[in-house]
């Protein structure tokens, strides 16, 4: 698939799955949901690597590295955003997350200890004051009781972790481990972490029969975790971490736009700004980003 293609699937699917993930919190735990969502992932992932013959053996060094990814991607980023859905929409989240850009950089500068442009610094600070506009009620009236503080708190978090899972996804492509069978076994990893801590918090397996679960059960877990994440970890294979980071920029969009038709999430103008200022930021680091390689 060409890497328009690529960016525009992905940007798609990742954009609605916002909106789904509203249908799974509520009657089954959170750790419930998410955990059945990428074991059924990881097996589709895995009837893959069979059907096409991939690899997908690795050693006890190369696990670790997947486990951690596994771990950062798909256990803790979306653990942190299910729990962030009752308290703000889903677009104003998929708004945070779209700062894994800014986040990636700033995590890439000081393990590297090398000092972003001027350039890449005004972005940075584009993006966080986009975020502070948005929420500005809940950062200057901050309180642990405020249910969009937490909200900003559980986003900003599985932001964080998200990024700092790309990375580590980045460097196991560039070791050489396969893109599927890599994914199918961080995934099960990111399962069995998760039916674990619900079993710690004395949590119960139930499950969902009605339509709407089930309906966005299946789209969570084929085409938003195993095809978007397989088209997702192939860009990054194929034009690197930063350059990927842009499907962040562009899926707050059609999450917003479902959001205004499902969530009833209202438009101002602060709203529009700190949208617009948060993108306009993200842009301007991914694409600094991409002239410094050349």
């Amino acid at each position: 698939m060409a890497t328009i293609g690529l960016y525009a699937a992905t940007v798609l699917i990742w954009g609605a799955s916002w909106i789904m993930m509203t249908f799974q919190v509520g009657v089954v735990p959170v750790e419930a949901s998410i955990a059945y969502r990428f074991a059924a992932a990881s097996l589709f992932m895995f009837v893959w690597v069979f059907v096409r013959r991939l690899s997908c053996r690795f050693s006890a060094r190369e696990h670790g590295f997947i486990a951690l990814q596994g771990t950062l991607i798909f256990c803790l980023n979306y653990y942190l955003f299910y729990l962030a859905t009752p308290h703000i929409t889903t677009g104003l989240i998929a708004v945070v997350m779209s700062t894994a850009s800014i986040i990636t950089l700033l995590v890439s500068s000081a393990l590297t200890r090398r000092m972003p442009s001027a350039r890449v610094l005004a972005g940075v600070m584009l993006g966080v004051t986009g975020i502070a506009i948005i929420f500005w009620p809940e950062v200057a009236g901050f309180s642990f009781q405020s249910t969009a503080s937490i909200g900003l708190i559980y986003s900003l978090g599985g932001t964080t972790s998200f990024a700092i899972g790309g990375m580590v996804a980045a460097r196991n492509q560039e070791s050489g481990m396969p893109v599927r069978g890599s994914t199918a076994w961080a995934m099960a990893y990111g399962a069995a972490l998760l039916a674990l801590l619900l079993v710690m918090r004395g949590g119960d397996f139930t499950f969902d029969p009605r339509l709407p679960y089930v309906a966005s059960f299946v789209f969570l877990a084929v085409f938003a975790s195993v095809i978007a994440f397989a088209l997702y970890f192939a860009l990054l294979a194929r034009i690197g971490t930063e350059r990927s980071a842009y499907v962040t920029v562009l899926f707050p969009v059609v999450a917003l736009t479902l959001s205004t038709f499902f969530e009833g999430y209202t438009w101002t103008l602060t709203a529009l700004t700190g949208v617009a200022l948060t993108l306009a930021g993200n842009v301007l680091v991914l694409l600094r980003s991409e002239q410094a390689k050349r």
